[in-house]
């Protein structure tokens, strides 16, 4: 089967409450699966290293052989592509892993893409830094309450 990945990562502050966004399409355009998932504390370049593995192990689950992956992180995919070395150590897993990934499909194809091209996969992404970031709760008075 033939596949479109979208992947997204990002963090609030960067490092921050960093979440993942990723929508698999079929060769129809149907959503074939999404995620949506926040990671913790990370830099946004994780997250976008993450959203890619994460990605691509739902489209291997889903059976997918032929997958064309686009992100906006120009990074990411020029230093899984080797054109670019990676300068930060803690990047280098992250790579190999995405690397090893991309090889177990019978073809597969990673592109950089603008970032307005890459929306339904960052507001997945968005969804995933809510679920982590702290959130401000406004509580009534309780003198208000008894009135």
């Amino acid at each position: 089967m033939r596949a479109s990945l979208h992947a997204d990562g990002g963090a609030r502050g960067n490092p921050g409450p960093a979440g993942i966004g990723v929508v698999l399409r079929d060769e129809n355009g149907d959503i074939a699966g999404e995620i949506a998932r926040g990671i913790g504390h990370a830099t946004n370049n994780v997250a976008e290293y993450k959203a890619l593995i994460a990605g691509l192990e739902l489209a291997l689950d889903r059976g997918v052989s032929h997958i064309d992956v686009f992100m906006d992180s120009q990074l990411v995919v020029h230093q899984v592509k080797g054109l670019w070395k990676i300068k930060n150590e803690s990047l280098r897993p992250l790579a190999v892993r995405a690397r090893a990934l991309l090889d177990r499909f019978e073809s597969a194809a990673l592109a950089q893409v603008d970032r307005s091209e890459n929306s339904d996969a960052d507001k997945l992404a968005n969804q995933g830094m809510d679920s982590v970031a702290p959130r401000d709760v406004s509580v009534p008075q309780q003198s208000s309450l008894m009135e």
